[in-house]
């Protein structure tokens, strides 16, 4: 598997996304907490008038970039070090 944090994270942001919309997150803690994106849009707008199922999309969408970056990094670390071994 080429990108194994990426798949990993995107589970993340899907698994919070799931775990919202079922209701078992009654006040939206979970999901604020974990959300990059409603942490920006909070900032400049009421959070209310937001798109859910955008909301969704760019929650997923972060937790994938962050897993993509991650995955970056590590590969750069380990060709770094076949080039000094």
């Amino acid at each position: 598997m080429r990108y194994p944090v990426t798949f990993v994270a995107t589970l993340i942001g899907l698994a919070l996304c799931v775990y919202n919309s079922t209701g078992y997150d009654p006040h939206n803690f979970v999901f604020f907490m974990f959300s990059i994106p409603a942490w920006v849009v909070d900032l400049f707008v009421d959070i209310h008038d937001v798109n859910v199922l955008l909301m969704y999309i760019l929650t997923v969408a972060s937790w994938a970039l962050l897993g993509f970056i991650a995955d970056k990094l590590i590969e750069r670390g380990r060709n770094q070090d076949r080039r000094e071994a």
